[in-house]
């Protein structure tokens, strides 16, 4: 027993002594990619399809352990095909996909220039909470798009370029019932509002409560295609709500709405100071 503990430490120690640095980085390139793959099958219907993929290939496994001619060579087949099929299927899930993963290691690098815009954030965040808590009051729909990373050209084609600064009044113009722009999306890009009457893509995430209207399934398909802040309000209720990530989160009122927004939008360290300072106030 002893001898064998003896070789065995002796083989781990002979295997650790041969693995040099790009091993390990081999070894945290593909945890990274496993863990982005294994996030974005969970958080989408492409769940299904994987646990459906897993199924086959043990299938084809246990097809060919056992002879079994027929079901191997039907399997081979489709596991030919099937790459050129799950792309075409998920082609907006990949594209969202790959847009995240390009966004997120810049995101770090862009927090250092928008520092300075921080302030004029703030500024933002308080007229949009409050367009958005009176249209709330009156229950006037509304849907509002931050733009982070990921841009909005495309979306931004569909709607009007108004290319003005942000205030309450103008977005309770906007979203006034009777205004021509106020069925569409108001993108705000860049401290400004860009554009306004924007067709978003809706989501088709099945999983989505049926109470929910096509303007929140708006909001959430935006949020699942881009890193976009998504602010809604309902006709129906007057229930604030945002979406982020492809989640929606309901029953904001002004503070709530303006301490997730900041928590969004302002860069890290900016947003530790004011939630310390709120802190000392309390």
């Amino acid at each position: 027993m002893s001898t064998w503990i003896s070789n065995t430490l002796t083989f781990i120690w002979q295997t650790l002594r041969t693995i040099a640095i790009t091993d390990l980085l081999d070894i945290a390139l593909v945890s990274v990619m496993l863990f982005f793959a294994f996030r974005f099958i969970r958080e989408r219907r492409a769940g299904k399809l994987a646990l459906g993929i897993v199924l086959l290939f043990i299938i084809m496994v246990v097809s060919e352990t056992l002879d079994m001619y027929v079901t191997r060579y039907l399997l081979q087949n489709i596991f030919q095909v099937g790459i050129i099929v799950v792309i075409v299927l998920f082609q907006p899930e990949i594209r969202s996909a790959l847009e995240k993963i390009g966004g997120e290691p810049f995101k770090s690098i862009r927090g250092i220039g928008d520092q300075r815009d921080s302030t004029e954030t703030l500024g933002v965040i308080r007229e949009v909470c409050e367009a958005c808590t009176d249209l709330a009051r009156q229950k006037t729909g509304a849907l509002l798009v931050f733009e982070r990373t990921t841009k909005l050209g495309d979306i931004i084609k569909t709607g009007t370029v108004i290319n003005a600064d942000v205030s309450s009044f103008l977005l309770k113009n906007i979203f006034f019932n009777k205004a021509p722009l106020h069925d569409g999306a108001t993108v705000i890009s860049g401290n400004r509002i860009h554009s306004a009457g924007c067709f978003l893509p809706l989501s088709l995430n099945d999983n989505i409560i049926k109470d929910l209207g096509t303007r929140h399934r708006a909001g959430i398909g935006m949020s699942e295609n881009s890193d976009a802040v998504v602010v809604i309000v309902s006709e129906e209720t007057g229930t604030i709500s945002v979406a982020v990530d492809g989640k929606l989160k309901r029953g904001y009122d002004a503070s709530t709405l303006v301490a997730e927004l900041e928590s969004l939008l302002i860069t890290d360290n900016l947003y530790k100071k004011i939630k310390n300072r709120r802190n000392s106030k309390k």
